[in-house]
């Protein structure tokens, strides 16, 4: 078992995703961008993910500007993709790429910080839709296309309050809660049947503008850049984690 520590001191090889295939949701920016940049640098096909397709090309300028190999740009709100979405985003991979060897599921959305009792019900079923529902159907969609890799890796976003939830994080920490369980179940069913490995990581306190929004009045100097924490998800999406499955990580120990 590889512990958190280890996470941190990891140096990944420059070809370590030579000739593979990532689809990154919530690429824009943060640490979604920030790990698309990481895994195009160390030889990926990067398919850029998100809402916001301004954010997106920006990203994708950066990645040629780096000279490393041409991206992919998708374009889709999470908030409204339903299973149909997700077949045409499968029929899209599959005419495009043929491939598919990697998904990190970064997109996220934070909800209202208010109690329980206070909760707009439009607001709980957006939430977990966008944090926990979406990426299972999409993960369940392109299972097929990850199937025909010779060793693809499914990385999930988890959260400290999916671990041990806290007042006024309503939805957001119950989608990371179910988010984490789903990494086991569907590690467990994968487990010797598939070549497929499914993990979650806890990125910490990332300067990022969901941290922001969560922690209003926190000097953003005080917490790390995504760049910083990078090595940790191009160790889950690289081969050197193929006999990892199942767990669930922390960025910063």
């Amino acid at each position: 078992m590889i512990d958190s520590e280890f996470l941190t001191q990891y140096q990944p090889r420059e070809n370590l995703l030579q000739n593979k295939v990532v689809a990154v949701t919530g690429a824009g920016d943060g640490i979604g961008k920030a790990t698309s940049l990481a895994f195009a640098k160390h030889g990926a096909t990067v398919i850029l993910i998100g809402r916001t397709l301004a954010k997106l090309e920006q990203v994708y300028d950066a990645i040629e500007n780096a000279s490393c190999p041409k991206p992919a740009i998708y374009p889709m709100n999470f908030e409204g993709a339903e299973e149909k979405s997700f077949h045409e985003m499968r029929d899209v991979f599959v005419k495009e790429f043929g491939q598919l060897d990697g998904i990190l599921h970064n997109a996220s959305q934070l909800g209202k910080r208010t109690p329980i009792s206070d909760y707009p019900l439009t607001e709980w079923h957006k939430i977990l839709h966008v944090n926990l529902t979406a990426p299972f159907i999409m993960t369940k969609t392109l299972l097929p296309l990850l199937q025909k890799s010779s060793g693809a890796s499914v990385v999930f976003t988890s959260s400290s309050v999916g671990k041990q939830g806290k007042a006024y994080w309503g939805a957001y920490a119950v989608s990371k809660a179910a988010t984490e369980n789903l990494v086991q179940v569907m590690a467990d069913e994968l487990d010797g049947t598939s070549k497929i490995r499914v993990n979650a990581i806890n990125p910490g306190a990332t300067r990022t503008r969901m941290r922001a929004a969560a922690y209003p009045a926190e000097d953003p100097s005080t917490v790390v850049n995504p760049e910083s924490i990078v090595n940790r998800y191009l160790f889950l999406m690289g081969d050197d984690s193929e006999l990892i499955n199942g767990q669930q990580f922390d960025a910063q120990p």
